[in-house]
């Protein structure tokens, strides 16, 4: 007889699940959570979807009220067409960062599959959502809930006024600068409140009526003399720092500054970059948010079948759906598309845990404040805290695991024509090769970079922006001139971007509006 058949105290039996038996089942995992982990959680609220409304949530990027734009539907038809022809599954959940945090789970998942997603969503996402800094720094789950449904409700009021022409075009301006969209550097300003946003229209009514100052620089002629030279120098000057000049954030300065947009186009730029804002801190934790989630739900599960309250079929099943979840491809597979980020973050927690409770004297050497320290909790809670992908990868990737996943370091410089191996498993290769792994998650130095740097408002409104070059890649050419005629429709006027080499400040390439083909 199997070890757990028929006992009156096992979660569930068989495959079919109901309302109640998720409930029970969610109460049991987060006891168990709390006990074996210790997490801080959101308060949970779940729903079960369809299989087409989890398309549906693919093509808004997961947000559960979303506004409309062509493009979400552009990739629902893509998702669907994948998934149809089943060249591709579909998420076993989707979690949402929001207070309470909610959870969906497809309708199609057995018993086990729902108990593995809720300890992996409800559980692991959640904590990781509330308490890692960057979540609460640059996020309001409280409040986002509330701006979406604000957001929804006001492009569509601007669709029946303005036409859904006229929206689109602001929309997808916006959307193709969302990435340029984001403050990385400073904090951004806190969602507003319900009751902020119930005056929104009065706001937007005055500033249509009210002066805007900018307009007082009309251009006029410079007459060329060393006086008028010093005279605009020091309003440069002046006018950068009025402006907070350099500005990293695109959309933020187009939405404050441009003379061209009206009082909904700003509204409209405002709600794209706070859903940009919104989803930047994800793309700065996946190993170490999908890393959390999975080792909660490992050991979540495990824990549950040791107390005998999952059976034995139940825990295989869970066991192949974990497998194929942290299934990483090697190099010269087909499948390969990059380093799986539920792999190696689940692998990195795991040998911290290793690495607390059985170290060798390597671990010693190169971990000496927590090697044998036995309080791996601790360690864990403390690194979901206060780490980003790239700093934890940083500060905690051991030889042990560099090593079991084989990993070197390749020079490919531009000029020859082949690679070259830069650093193998020694002590010296072992820091490079875990420098070099971390630099790759650092979003800021591998994403592009473009600030305003001036504004002429004193001659033809030049707007000049900068394009810092990293490492000799330039933006292509298809990617520069959508660029900027995106900034160009949103600002009005003359655009150029100067590519400036980030060590030697010298000027790559340079490209205006003025250029483009109409």
């Amino acid at each position: 007889m199997p070890r757990h058949a028929h006992r009156p105290d096992l979660l569930f039996t068989g495959s079919d699940w109901s309302f109640g038996t998720l409930s029970h089942a969610y109460d049991v995992i987060e006891a168990v959570a709390k006990e074996e982990l210790r997490l801080d959680i959101y308060p949970v609220q779940m729903e079960v979807i369809s299989s087409e409304q989890m398309l549906d949530a693919y093509s808004s990027i997961g947000m559960p009220l979303m506004y409309r734009h062509w493009s979400f539907g552009k990739h629902f038809l893509h998702h669907e067409l994948h998934y149809r022809k089943g060249g591709r599954g579909l998420a076993y959940e989707i979690v949402i960062n929001s207070d309470p945090c909610i959870v969906y789970l497809m309708e199609e998942n057995t018993m086990a599959l729902q108990a593995l997603v809720t300890a992996h969503a409800a559980l692991g996402h959640n904590h990781f959502f509330k308490n890692n800094y960057l979540f609460r720094q640059w996020t309001d789950a409280d409040a986002i809930l509330g701006y979406l449904d604000f957001a929804k409700s006001y492009i569509t009021r601007c669709e029946e006024k303005h036409g859904v022409a006229a929206v689109e075009a602001i929309l997808d301006a916006a959307h193709a600068l969302m990435d340029q969209g984001v403050f990385r550097y400073r904090r951004p300003p806190r969602l507003s409140s319900e009751k902020q946003r119930e005056g929104l229209r009065e706001r937007l009514e005055y500033e249509e009526r009210s002066y805007n100052d900018l307009w007082r620089t009309l251009p006029r002629q410079a007459d060329g003399s060393k006086a008028a030279a010093a005279e605009n120098a020091d309003l440069i000057a002046e006018r950068k720092k009025a402006l907070n000049l350099p500005e990293e954030n695109l959309l933020y300065f187009l939405e404050k500054t441009s003379l061209i947009l009206e009082p909904w186009q700003r509204e409209v730029l405002r709600i794209v970059r706070v859903i940009a804002q919104y989803f930047y801190p994800q793309r700065q934790t996946q190993v170490m948010n999908e890393g959390c989630a999975t080792f909660v739900h490992y050991t979540v599960m495990n824990a549950l079948f040791d107390q005998g309250r999952i059976g034995e079929g139940a825990m295989l099943e869970i066991l192949r759906n974990h497998s194929n979840v942290i299934f990483q491809p090697g190099f010269d597979d087909p499948r390969f598309s990059g380093i799986n980020p539920y792999a190696l973050g689940l692998d990195m927690m795991q040998d911290i845990k290793r690495i607390a409770t059985e170290p060798t004297a390597e671990d010693r050497d190169w971990f000496p404040e927590i090697a044998g320290s036995g309080d791996w909790r601790t360690i864990l809670l403390d690194a979901w805290a206060n780490h980003r992908d790239e700093s934890f990868i940083r500060q905690f990737l051991s030889p042990a695991l560099i090593r079991k996943w084989r990993l070197f370091l390749l020079s490919d410089a531009a000029n020859e024509s082949f690679y070259s191996v830069a650093s193998i498993h020694n002590e010296r290769g072992y820091r490079k090769i875990r420098a070099a792994l971390a630099q790759r998650y650092d979003i800021g130095t591998n994403n592009t970079d473009i600030q305003v740097v001036d504004v002429d408002l004193l001659g033809q409104r030049h707007l000049r922006l900068q394009h810092k070059v990293r490492d000799g890649i330039v933006l292509d050419g298809g990617s520069c001139e959508a660029t900027l005629r995106h900034v160009q429709r949103l600002w009005g006027y003359e655009v150029s971007l100067q590519g400036i080499d980030a060590q030697t400040g010298a000027t790559v390439y340079e490209r205006s509006s003025s250029q483009l083909a109409q």
